[in-house]
């Protein structure tokens, strides 16, 4: 990777006019953000003998995420990379279907077990060791650098283009020119924020606690949903723990704090009663994490010389657990469409428009999925405490398959082209 002063910064750090640079690097395409469409995308570029910088705000991968699923359609696409054989020798568990237990019965709502691909199921994977995998793979071509605890503060404007970014990190500022700045850094992105993009809200608010608790030898493997009077709680398999999303009404958050610890306890194991005998293992609020749920995308997700793609341009429900998916998704189209670009050294606008035009409409049709289910199954639920009834449609022979292809295939195939 070179390094190089600009003419217009002085050798002379305490005289700069901008900032107190520590140095200035050029690549041809900088993504910021590492989580999967970050660190997808910088693989597949570095695999084409491009130069990519990754740029990670975080010091390492070892946090706590909570989208540890990867679906049948980035298992296809990790095998058409060669990858998927060593992706699975890493410790993981299956979800061959999608079940919800209500007071009266249990629905089988995604049976993913009669798709016709080589991966009929749902991989739990702890996302840390997803993207540790990714990043590695990527180190393997030394056109690839990754930069961690690297925050960005500024995007670098001249005659309207982006030209870069500027972070702090490593003792000071740095700054890296690139062709193509890319940003992939989530739901909260700050090249969102610094770029001044206009987001259309595409679903209803809604608040969830996720905690872990054991899970025991004897427990059922896979997903289960349990839907209550007025409560719903979804529980992911994660091998000898069970990740637990407890699903309340937009804004219950505080009134469930001042009710107390006990309170939640004692509404998890009435939906869950054979969580009795380990609910004693949540006994501090430090242990239940909260997220705020809010669905939106951008309306445009690219400026001259800056894309957005993953949650940074479409922020996902987690109804499907379907955003690391989309994400990698975005990735892939992302990598296809400008792989040429970048290697002539120029990419256009109607390069990132192109990537725009094939995202959109499969974005807005599972965030379309993701608003009516959260309209006409949680809403009642949870605020009229009504009992769940399984949509007519999983009563339909033809249509039962719908839901499980939906999930897990997405609408439209996206396939590596590079």
């Amino acid at each position: 990777m070179t390094t190089y002063l600009p003419e217009n910064l002085s050798q002379d750090p305490s005289i700069n006019p901008v900032h107190d640079i520590v140095d200035v690097q050029t690549t041809d395409c900088c993504i910021v953000g590492g989580g999967p469409a970050g660190a997808m995308l910088a693989l597949l570029l570095a695999r084409q003998g491009i130069s990519v910088m990754l740029i990670e705000a975080h010091k390492d991968f070892d946090r706590d995420f909570r989208g540890d699923t990867i679906h049948p359609s980035v298992m296809e696409i990790m095998e058409q990379l060669g990858l998927s054989d060593r992706l699975l020798q890493l410790p993981h568990t299956k979800m061959h279907r999608i079940r919800v237990q209500t007071p009266q019965d249990t629905v089988t709502l995604a049976d993913f077990s009669h798709l016709k691909t080589r991966y009929p199921y749902i991989t739990m994977l702890p996302q840390v060791k997803f993207l540790e995998f990714i990043t590695q793979e990527a180190q393997k071509y030394p056109n690839f650098q990754l930069v961690m605890g690297a925050n960005v503060q500024e995007l670098i404007t001249e005659n309207g283009v982006i030209e870069g970014i500027r972070y702090r990190g490593g003792g000071g500022w740095h700054e890296i020119r690139a062709i193509i700045t890319v940003g992939a850094d989530g739901r909260h992105s700050r090249l969102r924020q610094l770029g001044s993009f206009e987001s259309i809200d595409t679903s209803p608010p809604m608040d969830i606690l996720w905690f872990r608790l054991p899970k025991n030898p004897e427990d059922a493997e896979g997903g289960m949903g349990r839907f209550g009077q007025g409560h719903i709680l979804v529980m992911l398999d994660r091998g000898d723990e069970w990740q637990i999303a407890y699903v309340i009404p937009k804004g219950g958050y505080q009134k469930l704090r001042t009710t107390g610890l006990e309170e939640l306890k004692k509404s998890v194991v009435e939906v869950v009663p054979e969580l009795s005998d380990r609910i004693h293992n949540l006994h501090d609020w430090s242990q239940v994490a909260f997220l705020a749920v809010e669905s939106s995308r951008v309306k445009r997700w690219y400026r001259p010389g800056l894309l957005l793609i993953g949650d940074a341009a479409h922020v996902m429900s987690p109804v499907g657990g379907v955003g690391i998916n989309y994400a990698i998704q975005d990735a892939v189209v992302a990598a296809n469409v400008l792989s040429k670009p970048l290697l002539n050294r120029h990419v256009d606008v109607k390069d990132l428009a192109k990537i725009q035009r094939q995202r959109e409409l499969p974005t807005r049709i599972i965030q379309a999925f993701q608003t009516f289910i959260q309209k006409q199954v949680f809403a009642p639920i949870l605020n009229s405490n009504r009992i769940f009834q399984p949509p007519v449609l999983l009563k339909v022979p033809i249509l039962r398959d719908l839901p499980a292809r939906f999930i897990a295939l997405g609408i439209f195939p996206v396939r590596v082209k590079i």
